[in-house]
């Protein structure tokens, strides 16, 4: 029953959050608040990212050289700040991602 209240509640908060840019159209947001806005995706994303370079395992800290994840993580980052194309930077991230795990023999095989 609980799971189902916690569940309930996560739903109204969401609907009565999203509702209100729909309800009140007019609604204008300070201007500090619409420059914190900007930020918010790249927040987002860095902390679902990241963890993922970081801690491949979900435990243990892997910074280290024979880290896949860390490696092509940065070369996506650069890839990104070169190219400034969206494509390229997934694509050349997967590709140095894949061909690092198949260097490193951690290629489940």
């Amino acid at each position: 029953m609980n799971n189902w209240l916690l569940i309930l509640g996560m739903l109204a908060i969401t609907f009565a959050t999203r509702y209100c840019l729909f309800a009140f159209p007019h609604l204008r947001f300070p201007p500090l608040i619409r420059q914190g806005l900007h930020y918010v995706p790249t927040a987002v994303l860095t902390a679902i990212i990241v963890p993922g370079m970081l801690l491949p395992d979900g435990q243990h800290w892997a910074v280290r050289l024979d880290n896949a994840y860390l490696l092509a993580g940065i070369a996506a980052i650069a890839l990104s700040a070169l190219t400034r194309n969206l494509l390229a930077t997934i694509g050349g991230g997967l590709l140095v991602f894949f061909v690092l795990r198949g260097a490193l023999g951690q290629l489940p095989i």
